[in-house]
């Protein structure tokens, strides 16, 4: 099958800026979109989306074609937010450390909870999982892609793909049952 996005990647391969603002105006929303269940959060989401264009356009001439353009953007992407993960497990894990020894800040109540609560359940749910199994559930539940498309993009076998997509249900179903509750 023919890449759709071919005659851009060499237009853009060869130094043409209006061909990948083709290519980004084609794929924003489906990155976006990636990188919003990946991190619950809109401004991370749109930093990160920004930042697996800007590594795409560095890396433009490294793209060999092995497999469709749009899989090529998902790995970088994937990639972007398994490091923000990082960056943000070390940062909270500081912020913990930093409240352990000098003491919690007395923060105001919250107010309740507002939009449909099973969906910000589920949302939460979500966020709670490995970022791994959370790639792995949003490319293949949400994005359609089968185990073997989300096994190139997440640069696994099919076999981690079904085994972290497995797990995550399994999780997934067991807090939700729980009521939300860590089991």
């Amino acid at each position: 099958m023919r890449d759709p996005d071919e005659a851009l990647v060499i237009q853009s391969q060869n130094g043409d800026p209006t061909a990948f603002a083709s290519l980004i105006s084609k794929h924003q929303r489906m990155i976006h979109s990636l990188t919003y269940r990946m991190t619950g959060s809109l401004a991370d989401a749109e930093d990160l989306a920004q930042e697996t264009f800007i590594n795409a356009y560095r890396q433009i001439r490294s793209y060999r074609g092995a497999s469709k353009f749009s899989t090529w953007l998902y790995r970088i992407a994937i990639n972007a937010c398994l490091t923000w993960r990082r960056r943000e497990t070390l940062r909270v894990e500081a912020a913990a450390n930093w409240v352990a020894t000098n003491g919690a800040p007395q923060l105001a109540s919250g107010g309740g909870e507002s939009g449909n609560e099973r969906s910000g359940r589920m949302h939460e749910a979500l966020l709670r999982l490995p970022a791994k199994q959370r790639a792995a559930i949003m490319l293949t539940v949400h994005d359609g892609l089968n185990h073997a498309e989300a096994a190139e993009v997440l640069s696994c076998s099919e076999t981690t793909v079904s085994w972290r997509v497995f797990a995550a249900r399994r999780k997934l179903k067991r807090w939700l049952s729980a009521g939300g509750e860590r089991a």
